[in-house]
């Protein structure tokens, strides 16, 4: 800015400014370029990604938000779309390839508005009427899914594993997702609620992914403290405690002077006696099994082995609380008040030897309210693949459980949304008709890429698609293995009402955000490796709104 000859510098030397169009086009260049990123894994015909990090681990997936957590994105406008598919993944555990390709889509048509010079306000407008829009016509064509369907949550389940790995075996683990959380579902009034963190997944490498079984009850990553200890325990009664079976240390520096061997023989007697004392209490509770938060002298542990009694040392505190909900047992932190109410039951605790390693099965628990999923699979890439996608699964059936409405997959919710969207925009006349059009158009990009990912023609099939749903078949979708379009409800491709929703709403919101930026102020960075102008290397590094 200058007045007269005098140039007035009102920003630090070295920051970078970029204002209207410019800023504008950045911005959306970067978040289209996170949308194309991942566009190619959407679908059951998705390709995976290889992403290796500055230490050399190697991940391999096709999951859209580890692919955007595992990438270090710098640039302001693209950490927005990261941020849209963690919002996902957090709220519904699927469909963030879908939310992120749907923002970018919502940017790449907002553009052409720009270019014709519609104001970004009217183009947000449009776009929020749209969002509001499509809610109302997925309220209209979503179906009702109840807690103790079985069938259908497997459906939804196996939906959201058919572009992973594991579509091979989507049955078995489809059983086990669905098998889980019902386990841990509790009912608060009217509702459901399922809290994931009930849901222990352990993996161990070896055997095949087919090897992978739901334990009706938990796994501690633990063996018994004492050889001597029985390695098997049927009916078994169980002690959970928060606190060390061993002598207390004093808070403060204390010591004791000794100047008779006698004394020394009493000291030494007492503590024994202390100890003992701590065993004779778990026996007379009527406990056979002890799981200990803290540590185990190995007087109490010659002792309890003696007595028959497993017993476990420095079991985590999340896993004492697992153990709890699957037992029915209470977290004892004073040994001397125990009650035979506090003990919880289980129909057996075992040891079992998994890859070299021992581990404690506590199975056949009554009712448990918190289960173990022990996946098995020959590398730890795999490994790693299976729990990601037993986690989307699990995520899914437990919001279907949670709202119990679905909708059908495959493109078709999509298609409806865009042509209802079309109609309404007819009847809205102004210059926001023209966002809410491109909204509808943004919307198809679902259908696209699933073609586009199976080798299809994407215009040959949203043809067919419009066609059908013009002619009032609402769940026709893209069936990517037959290469056309077919009834996504008889072919079970349903997903809960929550991915369709939140996918929608998260897309429009970033976007929306995006499009309303109309100068960008990025400060020259602080110690970090900076590129020409004062800018990161990977862009800009702050970002302002005029």
């Amino acid at each position: 800015m200058a007045m007269g000859n005098t140039p007035i510098l009102i920003l630090k030397e070295g920051t970078k400014r970029d204002r209207g169009k410019d800023a504008q086009y950045n911005n959306i260049m970067a978040a289209r370029a996170i949308a194309d990123a991942v566009r190619s894994t959407l679908g059951p015909r998705g390709m995976d990604k290889m992403l290796v990090d500055t230490m050399g681990d190697v991940t391999i997936t096709n999951d859209g938000v580890t692919i955007l957590k595992e990438i270090e994105v710098e640039h302001p406008a693209a950490k927005m779309l990261v941020e849209v598919a963690k919002t996902q993944d957090e709220e519904c555990g699927d469909g963030t390839t879908t939310a992120v390709i749907l923002a970018g889509e919502f940017l790449k048509k907002s553009i052409d508005l720009v270019d014709a010079n519609v104001h970004p306000t009217i183009i947000t407008s449009g776009y929020r009427m749209a969002a509001n829009k499509a809610m109302e016509v997925l309220e209209n064509v979503a179906m009702e899914v109840k807690p103790d369907d079985r069938e259908t949550l497997i459906k939804i389940a196996e939906t959201a594993m058919m572009s992973k790995q594991i579509v091979g075996s989507k049955e078995l683990f489809g059983a086990i997702a669905v098998d889980a959380v019902r386990r841990v579902a509790e009912k608060q009034g009217k509702k459901y609620v399922v809290d994931m963190d009930n849901i222990q997944i352990v993996k161990k490498q070896g055997g095949s992914m087919d090897d992978t079984s739901l334990i009706e009850g938990i796994i501690i990553d633990k063996e018994p403290v004492h050889s001597a200890m029985p390695r098997r325990i049927e009916n078994a009664k169980l002690i959970l405690l928060d606190a060390a079976l061993e002598i207390k240390k004093t808070e403060v520096d204390a010591k004791i002077e000794i100047d008779d061997p006698m004394q020394m023989q009493a000291f030494l007697d007492g503590e024994e006696k202390m100890l003992k004392g701590m065993v004779e209490t778990i026996k007379k509770s009527g406990a056979n099994a002890v799981f200990c938060q803290k540590g185990i002298d190995d007087l109490v542990q010659h002792y309890l082995a003696k007595e028959k009694i497993y017993a476990v040392r420095r079991v985590k505190k999340s896993d004492i609380e697992k153990l709890a909900k699957a037992t029915g047992a209470q977290i004892v932190t004073k040994l001397n008040e125990i009650t035979p109410e506090d003990l919880g039951t289980a129909g057996m605790i075992e040891v079992k030897k998994i890859q070299d390693e021992e581990m404690t099965f506590v199975t056949g628990c009554k009712n448990p309210k918190a289960v173990s999923i022990l996946i098995r699979a020959g590398t730890t890439h795999v490994l790693d693949e299976i729990e990601r996608s037993l986690d989307d699964a699990t995520s899914v059936v437990a919001v279907a459980i949670e709202e119990g409405r679905m909708l059908t997959g495959g493109g078709s919710t999509a298609v409806e949304v865009a042509m209802r969207l079309r109609e309404y925009s007819a009847s809205v006349g102004g210059r926001e008709q023209i966002a809410i059009d491109a909204f509808a158009s943004a919307m198809e990009v679902i259908p696209t890429a699933l073609a586009e990912n199976a080798g299809l023609d994407p215009i040959d099939i949203l043809i067919d698609l419009r066609k059908a749903h013009k002619a009032g078949k609402i769940y026709m979708g893209l069936n990517v293995y037959a290469g056309k379009v077919d009834d996504m409800l008889k072919l079970n491709i349903i997903e809960p009402f929550c991915v369709g929703r939140q996918a929608i709403q998260s897309a429009t919101d970033a976007a929306v955000m995006i499009l309303r930026i109309d100068d960008v102020i990025a400060s020259k960075g602080g110690n970090g490796p900076m590129g020409p102008g004062g800018m990161p290397p990977g862009g800009m590094g702050d970002m302002g709104e005029d």
